[in-house]
């Protein structure tokens, strides 16, 4: 099972960790636009419907058409975890790469758009020291990796719960003959 956490793990990395690479590389120094966290959850999806691909693979040559609900869970999660460590480290490169300061430039953002509502006075003062605080966090790795890690694990989880449930179920999609 490892051996196959490898290869769909890193199958699912490359594929998100280069879409990632490349539209941060496209985009830098701005911030993400209206329809950036859409693409960057989709681009999770698409990635991660490798454990999908893996779970029925297991069952129908590994397991003779059959795989408890746990192991097919703890095979999803393990991928899940192994294309999360591509995703960093694809997000690091990108960043190193463009030279950009993704907190600075994400609270610039998020200052701005509290000023195009209205905000001002003491609740823009108190939004403003909040948003400098996080460009602080942000730039301690300590604090960056495992919260740039935690934007991929959950979809991975989900994934792996839908797929570990629906393929622990022998007549869902069963093995073909030949």
């Amino acid at each position: 099972m490892l051996r196959q956490i490898l290869t769909y793990g890193t199958i699912a990395g490359l594929i998100v960790g280069s879409i990632l690479g490349a539209l941060t590389v496209a985009s830098a120094g701005q911030a993400p636009g209206p329809y950036g966290m859409a693409i960057g959850y989709l681009t999770m999806l698409i990635a991660l419907s490798t454990i999908f691909v893996a779970i029925k693979r297991r069952r129908d040559v590994d397991g003779g058409g059959v795989i408890r609900f746990w192991p097919a869970l703890g095979l999803g999660v393990g991928i899940s975890v192994v294309a999360g460590i591509f995703y960093v480290a694809a997000w690091e490169a990108a960043t190193a790469f463009t030279g950009l300061d993704f907190g600075r430039v994400y609270a610039d953002a998020l200052i701005a758009q509290e000023k195009a509502k209205g905000v001002s006075g003491a609740a823009l003062a108190r939004f403003t020291a909040d948003m400098r605080a996080f460009e602080v966090q942000y730039a301690d790795p300590l604090w960056r990796l495992p919260m740039v890690f935690s934007e991929i694990l959950p979809v991975g989880v989900l994934v792996s719960l839908i797929s570990a449930g629906l393929l622990a179920n022998r007549r869902f999609l069963p093995a073909r003959r030949v």
